[in-house]
């Protein structure tokens, strides 16, 4: 059991890690402040930027101490060194100094995340730069130096990094950071609360509103019996005339007489009936005062639990400046590594939104960042070609959206995306016929980038290429209830727009039954209910469609698409519910629509995680759980295109059939990528460099190479060159697997023809067949 003493240090060591993102993200943003370039303001500004930035390292160093982390300690004890100096000057760092800045940025990260670094390498170049800024005659005097200080470049690398800092290029977000601090507002009185305990509290929040559902269920109920009491009433007031009259007529029949015999039983019925209408009056007098009271009640009961769930929900909301501040050193990183310049615009970071939804929203826009950088914009020498600004622009611009919606745009100025190439390539990875690709409209043909497997790139790489990164953004979006499109942005380039609900608790749902059952479809998925005639329905190729206003829509049953055992013919109308997801549309055959209604999600567990076209559940007013559909998921269902993901493996005899060949040095590397592709189902040959490569090829027989860089003899450049000036051999793939994962390693990859590249710090089996069999198809 922890004692006192270890639960506080765990409570200060919380406090901290807070604490120190916050430094290390400013001290990131600064220096990226520092490295833009033509900035006006000249050294002033720079001299502002790098004492806050000294001011953030020195908080960041005294908080370490603190806590005894004495390798967090000492790096921003080696880097407020170098600050000093450049603060004494009054300057920006040299512009080879900014790669050093990063790294020591990211191994500060790093050792928040608890990563193991061996750091005499790093403390000891931020020891030399700090000599080679001592030595500039203006911070060895007292004048400001201006320009930027002389310095060689320098290259380092630290053993066990958890990750590798990518290099230079400039990325600026929207707003420059002052030259001059502002006044700064008055603090207000604020805790630090766990977002944990916040996302539970949210969750128990609501929670009530089950009983809200609940109390609205009880009260139309109550509505429906005072209803029926009410025509009870009505009943026995008739009941007590017809009795009246019935006694009048036997006065009237036998006379005084007539009376004295027959009335006391007639009269005894009368004040029977007389006292059970009067009770069922009394009984719905108060039976109207218990269902308004319930109605007041229920009305309070929804108002305080929605109050409560919306100041849950702000409480919970973050700016999407909490997702996009990764941003800007993204794009940087990537814009380097690719060779491009790119200057970045973000606007419209204050808006808030759901921050389960930003949580999930971080791998989309690094999937769109890394895409518009990798495809979409061109090289510095393409772009004076195409007589464009050497600097690329690319923007993320958040806006509100009526409906309690976000619309969160990615835009580059970029060579744009060609839909017939988009349709051609869908085509020849057999997701879409030929004949039905010719039907296309632009926009159809645009949305085939979010289907898996569809890529332009040229070349496969270990991180692009696959045709997955845009089809995990689809996906992504759809689980959260948006949408994504992909479209041509003004000017030229390409635009995507993501389409996010704010908050994620309820929405509307249509409630509907197939096979006898009741599940629900999100309103937001459904365009319209339409009823029609059975003769409306068409066979077209064998494929039941009907005509909805002019359009012709394919036809779905829901019950043959989950799997329900099938219904008794409907007599007389049939009801259509027109769904839509993205830029698809379909009509889907329910047994009828019970209305509309408020819907809070439930989670199905890990468990049921990812079942087929259920995207939670839900339960209603009288306690019944109902499925809530997976609009997506109904569609690719529908259309036999299964649910996303990796390719299934080829069939075996089929993989048997196809022979490949390894080209590796190394043996334990040859046995490795061996073993790996005689798993999937391949036929496997070794070499053990390119001369011994080539003269296998000879031979004949392969569909495909798969070979290391640096080899004796003959590398793998030269061997995929030699290749492809072989006339016999010039449409044979070819993966370059290999520790070489530079920028320009990969270039000359390309250049020499290379199928596909892969670097082997990241390579995995399954990323290796799955490469293998798209090339192979």
């Amino acid at each position: 059991m922890a004692t006192d003493d270890e639960r506080f240090l765990q409570r200060l060591l919380a406090t901290f890690r807070l604490e120190a993102d916050e430094h290390v993200g400013a001290m990131s943003a600064l220096v990226l402040e520092l490295e833009r370039p033509d900035e006006p303001g000249g050294s002033a500004r720079a001299a502002g930027l790098v004492e806050t930035l000294f001011r953030e390292v020195h908080s960041l160093k005294g908080a370490a101490r603190a806590v005894n982390l004495a390798d967090i300690e000492a790096v921003c004890q080696a880097l407020e060194s170098v600050l000093a100096l450049l603060k004494r000057a009054q300057c920006a760092p040299p512009v080879p100094m900014f790669e050093l800045l990063y790294l020591t940025i990211d191994v500060l990260r790093g050792l928040l995340d608890g990563g193991a670094y061996e750091l005499g390498g790093l403390l000891q170049a931020l020891t030399e730069a700090q000599y080679g800024l001592s030595a500039a005659p203006a911070i060895a005097g007292t004048a400001p130096l201006m320009p930027p200080l002389p310095m060689q470049p320098m290259s380092l690398t630290l053993p066990m990094s958890p990750m590798s800092p990518m290099a230079a290029v400039s990325a600026m977000p929207a707003a420059a950071a002052p030259s001059t601090p502002a006044a700064a507002p008055e603090p207000e009185q604020t805790v630090r609360i766990s977002t944990a305990k916040l996302t539970a509290l949210l969750l128990q929040a609501e929670e009530l509103l089950a009983f809200k559902f609940s109390a609205e269920h009880m009260a139309a109920d109550l509505r429906a019996l005072h209803t029926e009491l009410e025509g009870w009433r009505k009943h026995w007031s008739r009941t007590v005339g017809e009795a009246r009259a019935i006694v009048r007529a036997g006065e009237r029949r036998y006379g005084a007489a007539g009376a004295t015999r027959k009335g006391p039983p007639l009269e005894r019925l009368l004040e029977a009936v007389e006292r059970d209408a009067l009770l069922a009056k009394t009984m719905s007098e108060r039976f109207v005062q218990i269902e308004r009271s319930a109605w007041q009640e229920r009305r309070a009961l929804a108002g305080m639990v929605d109050n409560l769930l919306e100041d849950m929900k702000r409480t919970l909301m973050l700016p999407f400046s909490t997702l996009l501040e990764m941003a800007p050193r993204l794009v940087r990183d990537l814009a380097h590594d690719s060779g491009k310049e790119v200057e970045l615009r973000i606007d419209g970071a204050a808006i808030e939104i759901d921050r389960r939804i930003l949580e999930q929203m971080r791998d989309p826009l690094v999937h769109l960042l890394r895409n518009a950088i990798d495809h979409g914009i061109e090289t510095p020498a393409e772009r004076r070609l195409a007589r464009k600004q050497e600097r690329a622009r690319l923007s993320i611009e958040v806006l509100p959206r009526d409906g309690d919606k976000v619309e969160l745009l990615v835009s580059d100025d970029g060579r744009g995306i060609d839909p017939l190439q988009v349709r051609d390539r869908a085509v020849r990875e057999g997701l879409l016929a030929p004949e039905a690709g010719a039907a296309l409209s632009t926009a159809q043909m645009l949305a085939l980038v979010f289907e898996s497997g569809v890529s332009t790139s040229a070349m496969l790489t270990d991180l692009s290429g696959r045709g997955l990164g845009l089809a995990i953004v689809r996906e992504k979006a759809e689980k959260l209830g948006g949408s994504v499109a992909a479209e041509a942005a003004p000017g030229g380039g390409t635009r995507f727009r993501i389409v996010l609900p704010a908050t994620l608790a309820t929405f509307r749902g249509l409630l509907v039954t197939a096979a006898g059952r009741q599940f629900v479809l999100p309103s937001r998925n459904v365009e319209r209910v339409a009823r029609v005639l059975p003769e409306s329905v068409q066979s077209v190729e064998g494929h039941p469609t009907v005509v909805l206003e002019g359009e012709v829509l394919a036809l779905v049953q829901l019950w043959r698409v989950l799997g329900l055992a099938a219904p008794s013919a409907p007599s007389g109308y049939l009801t259509l519910a027109l769904l839509t997801s993205g830029s698809r549309r379909m009509a889907c055959l329910v047994d009828a629509v019970l209305g509309e209604q408020e819907v809070l999600v439930k989670g199905l567990g890990p468990q049921l995680r990812r079942v087929p076209n259920i995207a939670g559940a839900t339960v209603l007013g009288a306690g019944q759980v109902v499925p809530i559909l997976h609009v997506a998921d109904l569609l690719k269902s529908a259309l036999g295109a299964g649910v996303g993901g990796t390719p299934l493996p080829a069939p075996a005899a089929q993989a048997a059939r196809q022979q490949l060949l390894v080209v590796e040095d190394s043996i334990t590397s040859r046995a490795l990528l061996k073993n790996m592709l005689e798993v999937g189902g391949y036929r496997v040959t070794v070499a053990v460099d390119g001369v011994d490569a080539l003269s296998a090829l000879r031979g004949g027989g392969y569909d495909l190479v798969v070979s290391d860089v640096e080899m004796p003899r003959m590398d793998g450049f030269d061997l995929t060159a030699s290749i492809r000036a072989d006339r016999r051999l010039a449409e044979l793939p070819v993966v370059l697997v290999t520790s070489l994962a530079s920028r320009e390693h990969r270039e000359r990859g390309v250049d020499v023809g290379a199928s596909a590249y892969i670097a082997k710090q990241g390579l995995e089996q399954g990323n290796l067949l799955a490469t293998v069999r798209r090339l192979l198809r």
